[in-house]
């Protein structure tokens, strides 16, 4: 499944500034032209996703929900 086909209104690009990484879940702030979005997502995705600063990706926000997904 491509990012265009997730249903989610507001998608921000952006590169990731910051991984603070915790056992359980990871903050990351992505710098966007917008301003910074930071998520709260599992260790383990930052590590299947292979997140590192300066990672291209996009934010989807839906509700009070940040996902990341690597470009």
């Amino acid at each position: 499944m491509s990012i265009q086909a997730i249903n989610v209104r507001n998608q921000f690009r952006g590169k990731v500034k910051e991984i603070i990484t915790g056992d359980v879940v990871s903050e990351i702030d992505v710098e966007t032209p917008w301003g910074i979005v930071t998520s709260v997502i599992t260790t383990r995705s930052v590590k299947d996703l292979d997140l590192k600063v300066g990672s291209e990706v996009v934010a989807l926000v839906k509700s009070t929900e940040v996902s990341i997904a690597k470009l």
